[in-house]
């Protein structure tokens, strides 16, 4: 998962300090450029203190900026107000970034409350930047006139964004509904942020405690003594605590040999946001439903699904429909065959607890291994540096530099100086690797600082992933999928690392959603690839490389499971689909009804994959940022699949292949129409056969 490079948001007009609000400090970390290697921001100074007051100043002297662009008296130009535009609210995109950052990384109560409080406040004074008629009428001039203007390609794009940002954001509205849309903005907003602190806080409630050490029969005795750690950290001395990930499926289901504690282990994954209490989603989630459907009402737009991907590459929901519709059928075709092997193997019926499980002896039956032979050869430090960053310096020729002098904001992070081919600084990158309870679920990438030949910046970029901490002493041993998001998540770290363009709105990540995950899955390439996996996949205790009959079996097993996997995701990217597909008349009373139903309708209803992710604990769908937006892996993976054709038909792993997919693609971020760079690269549209190929969807 990547959560692109957020665009700064901001508060209304008139801020008043909350009770929560200090008095600023005599000098607040936040409101300068940081004086540290590509304004790295100076996390040992920076307090959670801090960020209210940084907030309030930063946001007056925007609104104060952008009262003087609208306010000139000159004729609109280009740069006078879009220039102007791109370099104001250079302290609220610090103050902003920093925070989204460390709430999601290392939050803790009082940055959840800052959240609380600032989120419909930065909604509302985007509101207020994005509805300013004076504002509006100089960039509307400037559209209107745009094909007499004197502009390179890149500015004409971006002039092109900023007019359709803002009529997307209301400015065409008259007075009354402008006042409706701000209404509904600030509590999308407040949702949004009540939806992920719920989930978080219900992921670490709902862990499982088990009372014996019996229970946990089939773990490593690694795995053990980190379920051990977790239940002393909360105080439960002698008893063991399975901390839940995000998604439904749980890693130790397919360890576990106790059918009833994996029963009671992927129930207690289910059922979170939906078990009653403090954090129960279920309401949440039909309020947002309701508000976002008003809200696209209100735009004009059938539904919010349709105000949403008009402006991917998607484009409407029709498109995103039949792609879904296409793949669903086959996909859970396959997955009844996978089932019946799994019954077969297990001599009884199986439930969805259970598959992974059987999926493990249906591996080791059909290709002579299991994923336990594989993790002592996927070591944590051996995976990134002699397998994520080797795979960056064959293919790209930069290299990396491990530093100890810059400040972290949590011990386990790790900085890198990332070094061009002709040995100057490009990139800082920060490896944040393990969860713990102040972390959100799942893996992604995000930016403290985005380059911009405009602004003389660099990226300042982070890769954060869920991998359970061992204890001291022992070694962090990945499964393969920890493996292959550690790729994933580099990819999107190079798109960021590599953007070379002169505006801040279109830097790095900052592409369309069903774009941006296009380079990060075809970065995963590189897992597999014989020179790389020979490189990193050495065993933690003897160094011996994985033998070759180990690697072959992997390369083997590749479309192994792959019907779970696609209709798992393809049921959660149908319910994102279908809850914002719906009109504000159409909101549903029962949250959990609505899911069963759109399931069953759409032929997803397999009772042994669950969707990847349900409705009061789908934060991708529900906590912004992929709303409307979950097919965008299934679409990216379409440019994925045949982008890993033409590496193969290019010599794969080699310089050349790296350096063109760097100028024409990588390095251009949001310069240009998504699919326009994709042809840039490649030639011609994308091919639909290698993803049907890769997924195992042709015929049987």
């Amino acid at each position: 998962m990547s959560s692109p490079r957020m665009l700064v948001l901001a508060a209304s007009l008139a801020l008043a300090l909350s009770p929560l609000s200090h008095a600023a400090p005599a000098a607040n970390p936040l409101l300068e450029a940081s004086k540290l290697p590509l304004q790295y921001p100076p996390f040992d100074q920076i307090r959670d203190e801090h960020f209210l007051p940084a907030y309030q100043a930063a946001m007056a002297e925007h609104l104060k900026e952008i009262a003087v662009i609208a306010a000139n008296a000159q004729p609109a130009t280009f740069d006078n107000t879009i220039v102007a535009m791109e370099r104001s609210g250079r302290a609220l995109h610090r103050v902003h970034t920093t925070f989204v950052n460390l709430q999601a990384a290392n939050t803790n109560e009082r940055i959840d409350a800052i959240e609380r409080e600032m989120s419909p406040k930065l909604a509302a004074h985007r509101d207020t930047v994005n509805m300013n008629p004076q504002l509006f009428k100089r960039v509307a001039a400037l559209h209107a006139q745009r094909d007499k203007l004197a502009l390179d390609a890149e500015s004409k794009h971006l002039l092109e964004r900023y007019y359709k940002d803002f009529v997307r954001a209301g400015a065409k509205l008259s007075k009354q509904d402008k006042a409706k849309l701000k209404a509904l903005n600030g509590q999308i907003a407040a949702l949004e942020t009540t939806f992920n602190q719920n989930v978080l806080k219900e992921q670490n409630a709902a862990a499982l405690v088990l009372e014996r050490r019996e229970e946990l029969a089939g773990l490593s005795e690694a795995a053990i003594n980190t379920a051990a750690a977790a239940a002393k950290a909360r105080g439960l001395e002698g008893k063991y605590v399975i901390a839940l990930t995000n998604t439904t499926g749980q890693p130790l289901l397919a360890e576990l040999t106790d059918a009833g504690v994996r029963a009671r282990l992927l129930q207690a994954s289910m059922a979170r946001g939906s078990r009653g209490g403090e954090f129960d989603n279920r309401e949440t989630v039909r309020q947002l439903a309701l508000a976002r459907a008003q809200q696209a009402a209100l735009l004009g737009y059938p539904n919010y699904a349709a105000y949403a991907l008009e402006d991917e590459t998607a484009q409407t929901t029709a498109n995103v429909n039949k792609l879904l519709g296409e793949l669903a059928q086959p996909a859970v075709a396959n997955a009844r065959r996978e089932g019946a092997d799994l019954e077969h193997v297990a001599g009884a019926a199986v439930t969805a607890a259970d598959w992974d499980f059987y999926t493990d002896k249906v591996r080791a039956q059909r290709y002579a291994f299991d994923e336990k032979q594989l993790k002592p050869y996927f070591e944590l430090d051996n995976v990134l540096i002699n397998g994520v960053f080797h795979a960056a310096t064959k293919l790209y020729g930069i290299t990396f530099k491990e530093r100890k002098d810059l400040p972290v904001y949590h011990p386990d992070v790790r900085v890198f100086d990332v070094l061009d081919a002709d040995g100057k600084l490009l990139s800082i990158f920060l490896a944040d690797m393990y969860a713990r309870p102040s972390k959100q679920g799942g893996a992604w990438m995000n930016e403290f600082v985005s380059q911009s030949a405009l602004l003389g910046t660099q990226s300042v970029v982070t890769n954060n992933l869920n991998i359970p901490k061992p204890p001291a002493g022992e070694p962090t041993l990945l499964t393969f999928d920890e493996v292959k998001t550690a790729f994933h998540e580099f990819g999107h770290a190079l798109h960021g690392m590599f953007s070379n363009v002169k505006y801040p709105r279109f830097s790095g990540t900052d592409v369309p959603q069903d774009f941006v995950e296009y380079p990060s899955q075809v970065n995963e390439m590189w897992a597999v690839w014989p020179e790389v996996l020979a490189n990193y996949a050495k065993h933690y205790q003897t160094g011996a490389p994985m033998p070759k009959e180990l690697l072959d079996k992997v390369a083997a097993s590749r479309k192994f499971n792959m019907g779970y996997m696609t209709t798992e995701y393809i049921a959660a990217s149908l319910l994102d689909q279908k809850w914002h597909q719906l009109t504000p008349s159409q909101i549903p009373t029962d949250v959990l009804k609505f899911e069963a139903d759109a399931l069953k309708k759409a032929g997803v209803d397999y009772a042994l994959v669950p969707p990847r992710y349900r409705t009061t604990y789908f934060s991708h769908s529900f906590g912004g940022g992929y709303s409307a937006a979950y097919y965008a892996y299934l679409w990216s993976e379409k440019l994925d699949a045949d982008t890993v054709v033409w590496f193969n038909e290019n010599g794969g792993l080699q310089r050349k292949n790296g350096d063109w997919f760097r100028k024409t693609l990588l390095s251009r971020g949001g310069t240009a129409d998504a699919m326009e760079l994709f042809r840039n690269f490649r030639g011609r549209d994308a091919a639909i056969e290698p993803l049907l190929q890769r997924r195992g969807l042709t015929a049987q």
